[in-house]
């Protein structure tokens, strides 16, 4: 493995491991916090930190206008449709229901990165999505128990199939640092969301922003698994081929799990260890391998 895709596997790494722990945090306050609210927020409190830290680096900027068709769909797919569609689907099932339906978004990528970027699909590749899926499944299982648990699973597929589109759509924009591309979509989320919360502002009003609780989850999804951990993604999107990086997604459920286990006293199962090295395995076979 050279260096690049080394880096880019540590990033992806990482952007995956924070991303653990953002269903947990959403749970935590999207009973208080309209899932539309909570997205506007979180992309408002990454802003604040991403401009922040483009003034410190003193990031050199430039835009090409036939870009912006792709910045806006970058915008409008990963960073508006995606996201909301998975915090409702999540407050509408559950988190381990999260999980396990976002699991599809390697596949999606690899779809994706076969119709636009013509990437070929090789046994190695489809081999690693199989391996990973069963990982994902035999960690957190299939609940599909509540009321509302059907359209929580459709909103959450339409988040994987946006995320997966956003995550090709990236190689349309190559001459960009990672940090203006979420600048950029960022600000195009808040723009498109921006109308659909002004009936709201009000009821924000009424939330007690000084609870341990709701300020801690709103730094987490902000400046943590937005700010930090999307430019960690982006760039790492721009180091390794499309179908290999979308296994590192995969390492969601095992921080997940692992966080629950440590935060809650949730039980680890042989589940868990046996999911763990199908995806960890998945991933080293794709990236190892993805020439074969």
């Amino acid at each position: 493995m050279n260096s690049q895709k080394l880096f880019g596997s540590v990033l992806l790494s990482v952007a995956a491991a924070i991303w653990g722990g953002t269903f947990v945090a959403v749970k935590e306050v999207v009973g208080v916090i309209h899932p539309l609210q909570l997205v506007w927020l979180r992309y408002f409190v990454a802003l604040i930190f991403l401009i922040g830290f483009s003034l410190v680096k003193r990031e050199r900027w430039h835009f090409r206008w036939r870009d912006a068709k792709w910045f806006a769909l970058i915008g409008l797919t990963g960073y508006t449709v995606s996201i909301v569609m998975q915090e409702t689907g999540t407050w509408l099932s559950s988190a381990q229901t999260g999980a396990v339906v976002t699991a599809s978004t390697p596949t999606f990528m690899v779809l994706f990165a076969w119709l636009l970027f013509k990437e070929k699909l090789n046994r190695v590749k489809i081999c690693a999505l199989i391996m990973a899926t069963l990982g994902v499944v035999m960690i957190v299982g299939v609940h599909l128990s509540g009321r509302h648990v059907l359209m929580g699973v459709g909103l959450l597929i339409l988040a994987a199939l946006s995320w997966s589109l956003m995550s090709v759509l990236i190689k349309k924009v190559p001459d960009y640092s990672a940090l203006q591309i979420t600048i950029i979509a960022t600000v195009i989320a808040l723009v498109c969301l921006t109308p659909f919360m002004l009936g709201s502002f009000p009821s924000l009003a009424r939330i007690n922003f000084a609870a341990p609780k709701i300020w801690f989850c709103l730094l987490y999804v902000g400046a943590i698994s937005t700010a930090l951990a999307f430019v960690m993604w982006n760039k790492g999107l721009t180091l390794i081929d499309t179908s290999a990086s979308g296994l590192f997604y995969l390492l969601q459920p095992i921080v997940g799990t692992l966080l629950g286990w440590w935060l809650l006293g949730e039980a680890l199962t042989l589940g868990f260890a046996l999911g763990s090295a199908l995806i960890l395995s998945s991933v080293f076979i794709s990236v190892r391998y993805a020439d074969a």
